[in-house]
């Protein structure tokens, strides 16, 4: 033990002093480096604005009515137009896209979720998390102890990890497919898709002490817990992550209790030993929540409280259990400190990378109020953020997204539409402005980063899509059945979640996702019987032809504007991963819910009556994004795989032989 320790010891002291001595070597050939970069240099800083599903058709709407000054002040003195999205047109394909600069085939996302191909379950597109487990024996005891790992699986290269190897540093905060942060000469703060503590994309709890309130959301979605009451004392338990393996797993929790207090119309609460008072309507600041997962083990996140309901029972609202930024139990930013060092200067913020609460406003656990207050809570976060990096970052590359654009769209575009079938039964007054009053905000947003902006420097507004009603979902899985191309087993009846009781053995085709059907591929699925080559061509053309002329009898309209061949859209090395079609919905349509999780119906088409109300998961050519700039532009079109080499030549790197895009050609004012 000892002459290994003094080895251990002896060699660490080798590697350090060789690292001191050849520093100064490393530090010449940076500034070298950054010196030749520096002399081609067409802008000092450039900070990129991304305000997901910003709707070029709105945005010309509101600042024909003046309520958007400082966009047409872009628009007037810089520039504006529509930003050509990506097949298909779901945000995690289009903002992986903006940060690599090339199409989906070569990064390899196509949508949220995917299908495993050995066993056709769902697994998340971007990231794979996973565990492994050891003991420390110490005489008869074993102590366990688990480790995380986590994988990117996003493809091809961010151009900022190529502007870092030129000396240019940048700080890309909340931009999609950015989890885990991958490390590069900069900050990062990952968003889309950063999962909650227990693992999943965002689950709320409902806290009640309904009796009856069984109400089952899905394990993606929320889950209703049990309060105990006695008198108007009660007690709960927090349901937190899941320990183990699949064989000896075991989930956290975390006891409370609280007590009623209904002359001020709130409650008492006590979690791990911090007190609180709830008032109805009000947010808790966030709380942390760390759960015992072994010896000298925690496990630290955060969440926030809602009381939404007191009378006739008692009802509290916890948003998804976010990890905690200042003890990440898994990595979300990159160093691993920056998430640290914003929570020290700022306080806890939202980690989730689905932070807004759309579900919840789903399942009508939250009304249209409490998730405005929500969403506009998150947005002051990352806008904190933002100024935080405007102010450090003065000679680089700085890009932020804000989700809440996109959300609130989803959840208000019925606003919008008189006609829309998520109307029914809900209110249609007291928030009509509220898409109007989102994108007077964002202008406001503009006019403030505006102030801090030098004249020699570049400022982009982008999104990554455009929105267009959500009234009608298209079952295509229910579809393909009904065609005979997806075969159910013998006696088994439609109903069932993630195809549960389809016979593969006799199935040829099944949709997955919001865009996607996959042909089931002899040798790339596990139980395929589609010939590759041929038979499998011919099968995508038939299908294709054929869901062109699918019509909705009711409205006498078509769902399908057109459907793509892979093959035919997409260009690269992972085309082959992709779903076979991509279905570009019409305007007004989109897959439907139960399509999207592989449940099987008997209904093609129906109406959506969830408060999501608009979408952008439709053909491309419809939902274009925007593009707002500082500078002119001189090119009539741009597109989104254009922004990576462009940002590149702007700071003098030359762009790469893989990017799909052009140069764009921007002039100072």
């Amino acid at each position: 033990a000892v002459v290994s320790s003094f080895f251990i010891l002896f060699f660490t002291g080798i590697i350090a002093l060789a690292t001191v001595l050849i520093w100064p070597i490393r530090a010449l050939w940076l500034y070298l480096k950054r010196r030749q970069s520096f002399g081609k240099r067409k802008v000092r800083r450039a900070v990129v604005i991304g305000l997901d599903g910003m709707d070029p058709g709105l945005a010309n709407r509101y600042m024909k009515r003046g309520l958007l000054p400082n966009f047409q002040k872009l628009k007037d003195s810089g520039s504006f137009r529509p930003l050509r999205t990506t097949m298909p047109s779901i945000s995690p394909v289009a903002w992986s896209t903006f940060s690599t600069g090339v199409n989906p085939g070569k990064h390899r996302i196509f949508d949220f979720y995917t299908r495993d191909p050995k066993n056709y379950s769902p697994v998340l597109s971007s990231a794979h998390i996973g565990s492994t487990e050891k003991n420390i024996k110490i005489g008869p005891v074993r102590i366990p102890l688990r480790r995380s790992s986590v994988k990117f699986l996003r493809k091809s290269t961010s151009f900022w990890k190529i502007l870092g190897d030129c000396g240019v540093f940048s700080s890309v905060l909340r931009v999609p497919i950015t989890f885990p942060p991958e490390k590069f000469y900069g900050t990062c703060l990952s968003a889309m898709c950063a999962p909650d503590l227990r693992g999943t994309q965002g689950s709320f709890t409902c806290f009640t002490a309904d009796s009856n309130g069984e109400e089952e959301y899905g394990a993606e979605q929320g889950t209703n817990v049990s309060i105990t009451m006695q008198g108007s004392r009660f007690r709960g338990a927090i349901p937190g992550p899941t320990i183990g393996s699949d064989g000896n797993s075991r989930s956290l929790t975390l006891p409370f209790e609280g007590e009623v207090n209904p002359g001020a119309e709130g409650v008492r609460l006590k979690i791990d030993g911090k007190r609180m008072n709830l008032k109805k309507g009000e947010y808790s600041s966030w709380v942390k929540l760390t759960f015992k997962a072994g010896f000298r083990q925690r496990i630290s996140g955060i969440a926030r409280f809602l009381l939404t309901e007191l009378e006739p029972y008692l009802k509290i609202y916890m948003t998804p259990i976010n990890i905690d930024p200042e003890k990440p139990a898994l990595p979300v930013s990159h160093p691993f400190y920056f998430a640290m060092s914003l929570a020290k200067l700022y306080g806890p913020f939202a980690t989730l990378g689905l932070a807004e609460d759309t579900w919840a406003l789903n399942e009508r656990v939250l009304d249209e109020t409490d998730f405005l207050k929500q969403a506009y809570d998150i947005y002051e976060e990352r806008k904190t953020q933002l100024l935080d990096a405007l102010r450090k970052n003065k000679d680089g590359f700085i890009v932020t997204v804000f989700d809440t654009t996109d959300r609130i769209q989803h959840m208000f575009f019925r606003y919008l539409d008189d006609d829309h079938p998520a109307n029914k039964d809900k209110d249609t007054e007291q928030h009509k402005d509220t898409i109007e009053h989102l994108y007077r905000k964002m202008d406001e947003l503009i006019g403030e980063v505006f102030q801090k902006i030098g004249e020699d420097e570049l400022l982009m507004i982008i999104s990554d899509h455009g929105f267009k009603p959500f009234k009608w979902g298209v079952n295509v899985n229910t579809w393909l059945w009904q065609e005979g191309y997806l075969v159910l087993k013998d006696g088994a009846t439609p109903g069932d979640k993630w195809f549960a009781q389809v016979d593969w053995s006799r199935t040829r085709a099944f949709a997955y996702g919001l865009a996607g059907i996959f042909v089931n591929v002899r040798g790339r699925e596990k139980l395929g019987i589609v010939t590759p080559g041929q038979e499998r061509l011919a099968l995508q053309v038939e299908i294709k032809e054929k869901l062109e002329t699918l019509r909705d009898e009711r409205k006498g309209s078509k769902p399908i504007r057109r459907c793509f061949l892979a093959q035919e859209v997409l260009k690269g090395p992972y085309v082959e991963d992709a779903p076979d079609l991509f279905v570009g919905y019409a305007s007004g349509y989109r897959a439907s819910w139960n399509s999207a999780i592989g449940m099987i119906t008997d209904q093609v088409i129906e109406d959506n009556t969830k408060s999501w109300s608009g979408d952008h998961s439709i053909d491309p050519e419809l939902v274009p994004g925007v593009f707002f700039s500082n500078w002119k532009l001189e090119d009539k079109t741009v597109a989104l795989t254009d922004l990576a080499p462009t940002i590149l030549s702007l700071f003098g790197s030359t762009p790469e032989s893989f990017h799909d895009g052009q140069t764009l050609t921007l002039t100072p004012p």
